[in-house]
Order: C-alpha cells, then sequence, then structure tokens
C-alpha cells in the first residue's frame, strides 16, 4: 500500500467517481481505474460497491478513507517538517562532563531562549562513547575531545583546552612523570580522550603508573588530587571551578601536551536547522581560534602554581 494509492483512492471517494477523479489527478481514467482495483487486490477487500458507472463506497472502503486521510495528513506534515528551515523537534546533544559543566550553560541557555519549538536533551559521556552514539544515530551531535577520525565525521572546532597536571597543594614542581611523588593516576573510565594522554605522558617517560583510581566527576577528582591520593590530568577551566582552589597545585604542560580541541561532530551528511542552530551558538560563545578559551569565572583564591 503507497502513499500514491491511498492519494487515489481518497480522489475518487471525493470527486465521486472515476471520471471526475481522473480529471482532477490528471491521469487518464484507465489509469486511476486500476490504481484503484490494484489497492484491492494489495488489501484484499473491495472499496467500493459498483452499481454500474456508479461507486459508493463499501464498509471497508469507509475504514480505510479514515486511516487515508491521517496518513495522507501525517505525510504531508513530515514533508513540510523536512523542508522547514527553522529549528523544531528533538535535538539529542552530547558531551564530556568538563565541557557540559564548564562551556554549555551559557549555550544552552541560550538555545533555549531562542529555540523553545526544540527539546534539546543533553547526554554526558566519554569521547569513545560519544562518537559511537553519534554514528549510530542515537545522538545528533556531540562535543569530544580530538583526535577524532575525520572519514565518518563532520567536525567544527569548538573550544580549545589547556590541560593541567593537579596534585596536593603541597606537591612539588611536576615537570615530567618521574616528578611524580605518587605514581597513582586519577581518571575517568576508559575511553576518555583526557586518560589516555595521561597514560601516554606516562609511556613517553617509561614508567607505568602504581595505580589507577577510576572516579566519576571532576569534582571528586580534584578533591582526591587535593588529599594527595593521587594526581590527574584536568582542563584549565575545570580546575577553576573549584571551591577549594588552594589546596591543588596546578602543573604546567608542554604545548604537544596541553593544546587540545574540543570539536562539535556529527554524521557526515546530517546537518539541520538544530544543528545549525547549535553551530550559531557556538560560534558566538566561542574565543577566536588563535585564543586559549578563557575561564569562565575566577576562583575565590588562586590555585597554587607550581614553579
Amino acid at each position: 500500500m503507497e502513499l500514491s494509492d491511498l492519494n487515489v483512492f481518497r480522489t475518487v471517494v471525493a470527486a465521486g467517481g472515476i471520471t471526475r477523479a481522473a480529471e482532477q489527478l490528471h491521469r487518464v481514467q484507465s489509469n486511476v481505474t486500476t490504481r484503484v482495483r490494484q489497492l484491492e487486490e494489495d488489501l484484499g477487500v473491495e472499496l467500493f460497491i459498483r452499481q454500474g458507472k456508479k461507486l459508493s463506497l463499501s464498509p471497508a472502503g469507509r475504514v480505510l478513507l479514515d486511516y487515508a486521510d491521517r496518513l495522507l495528513a501525517l505525510a504531508a506534515e513530515a514533508r513540510a517538517a523536512l523542508q522547514d528551515s527553522s529549528p523544531r523537534g528533538t535535538f539529542r546533544l552530547g558531551s564530556m562532563e568538563s565541557t557540559a559543566s564548564v562551556r554549555l550553560p551559557g549555550v544552552l541557555s541560550a538555545y533555549h531562549c531562542r529555540y523553545p519549538s526544540v527539546a534539546l536533551e543533553l547526554r554526558t559521556g566519554n569521547t569513545r562513547e560519544l562518537a559511537t552514539s553519534v554514528l549510530i544515530g542515537e545522538l545528533d551531535a556531540a562535543l569530544v575531545a580530538e583526535p577524532v577520525p575525520d572519514g565518518p565525521f563532520d567536525k567544527l572546532p569548538a573550544y580549545r583546552e589547556q590541560l593541567v597536571i593537579i596534585a596536593a597543594a603541597n606537591h612539588p614542581p611536576i615537570r615530567k612523570a618521574v616528578d611524580i611523588r605518587t605514581k597513582a593516576i586519577l581518571a575517568f573510565e576508559p575511553g576518555c580522550a583526557y586518560r589516555k594522554r595521561m597514560e601516554d605522558w606516562f609511556d613517553d617517560h617509561e614508567l607505568l603508573p602504581e595505580r589507577l583510581i577510576e572516579l566519576g566527576s571532576y569534582h571528586t577528582m580534584m578533591g582526591c588530587a587535593a588529599a594527595g591520593m593521587g594526581v590527574a590530568m584536568v582542563p584549565a577551566s575545570v580546575v577553576e571551578t573549584y571551591p577549594h582552589p588552594e589546596a591543588l597545585s596546578v602543573h604546567p604542560l608542554p604545548i604537544d601536551r596541553s593544546d587540545v580541541w574540543t570539536v562539535l561532530i556529527t554524521r557526515k551528511g546530517t546537518m539541520g536547522p538544530n544543528l545549525n542552530a547549535l553551530i550559531e551558538i557556538l560560534k558566538e560563545d566561542a574565543p577566536p581560534l588563535d585564543a586559549t578559551p578563557l575561564p569562565r569565572r575566577k576562583p575565590k583564591a588562586p590555585a597554587k602554581l607550581a614553579a
């Protein structure tokens, strides 16, 4: 059963016969008759009671007419929605936790204010799982850390983050992995891009961490670092949100380790009004591409910066 057959059927009913329906549809009468017959054969019922050249709806035809009206109306609504350039419907966005907590509050607020017809859903996760969710269609877009493969994704640079090492306030300066007193790493689960950078940093110095403590939030991670349980590699913008910065020491990394782009990824060829609206706001929110994003707010007191 095709929509075009339902349209022919409904037109015959509205026109009161094959002849007038053919005129309205700009078809020959035999074509209209054939389409009605094929629809009846497909459904296995007679849709019309035929008395000579006169047609009247059968009981089955009355049932189908109601469905035909609704199906054709729904199809028209879907076509209009796809052709409408204004954002609407549901938009499913993924984000790393650090980006969601530090970068997105203003962005999401602006989105809600400008596009109230969009139901914006946010899911947090690590780069690997977010990228997978975008590929299989569970998410419309996601903000993740590079590197992300170019092949399956369209990518837009959103924020340039500066990664730092955090440790307890009394920890000596950390310039290399060997300078870390405790070889315990505080990190998220596998799939986190920043955890991978931390592990690679240890590998570069041919060291293995004694322990790897997996945690579920950056504030927990910073609290554990302040308590001397281990060290972590986190965005500097996240450190600025910690309520007790005096309890931490912050250790800079070389540029090749510290600078990392957060990019907006989508499946190739899936641009639409909802996504374009987000990109517009991100471009307004993001700093110039040659500048490191400034923290959203200053901490109550400066964290101790290791020499």
